[in-house]
């Protein structure tokens, strides 16, 4: 169960930049996508709490962090026009990478 949290975490955490963005990319919804990135940012500390009452906080972090920031990018890519250079893929894999090698020795 601590990992389902982590995981809605992570989900909660790619909210606030997105929101971030499209407020500046919509002014007209401004505070709707501001509000949006703090109920995100909110949602996001809330559910990490939750995880790291089970899971090493150093591997909750970093895997949290990790993944909200690999979803950001997926996201810059996908609806922003961000670079999707082989590099940048690169380092995202190496991102990932890191995480899962974190999650297999953290026992």
């Amino acid at each position: 169960m601590h990992w389902l949290f982590l995981i809605i975490a992570a989900i909660f955490e790619i909210g606030w930049p997105l929101g971030f963005k499209l407020s500046s990319t919509q002014p007209e919804r401004f505070w709707a996508w501001i509000s949006f990135a703090i109920i995100s940012m909110t949602f996001s500390g809330v559910f990490l709490y939750f995880a790291q009452r089970a899971i090493p906080v150093s591997t909750a972090y970093i895997i949290w962090t990790g993944l909200g920031a690999i979803g950001t990018l997926l996201i810059g890519i996908l609806f922003f026009g961000d670079s999707a250079s082989l590099l940048r893929m690169f380092f995202a894999l190496l991102t990932l990478v890191g995480i899962v090698g974190l999650e297999c020795t953290s026992k």
